[in-house]
């Protein structure tokens, strides 16, 4: 049995590991590691946006939907911190 993830980055990380495809463990990335270089592809960063906002109770407003939002934890969490989650 995992520990449930209990702060936002953890629960980035929880998404992430459910939903990115990653080629690498994702709590072993850094927090500015590029994620599409870890092998997430445009097709997972959707599956990723939905199961964040799921996840956050928020909606990534249009503007918001582009490469650099999802391109890290760090950027991920910057973004949800811009919504108020």
């Amino acid at each position: 049995m995992s520990a449930v993830p209990t702060t936002s980055e953890e629960r980035v990380r929880a998404v992430l590991a459910e939903h990115a495809g990653l080629a690498v463990d994702v709590a072993a990335l850094d927090s500015s590691a590029d994620l599409y270089k870890a092998g997430m592809t445009s097709h997972a960063t959707v599956n990723v946006m939905l199961a964040l906002e799921d996840e956050f109770e928020v909606e990534f407003p249009t503007e918001m939907l582009s490469r650099g939002t999802f391109e890290s934890v760090s950027a991920i969490s910057a973004a949800l911190g811009r919504l108020g989650a």
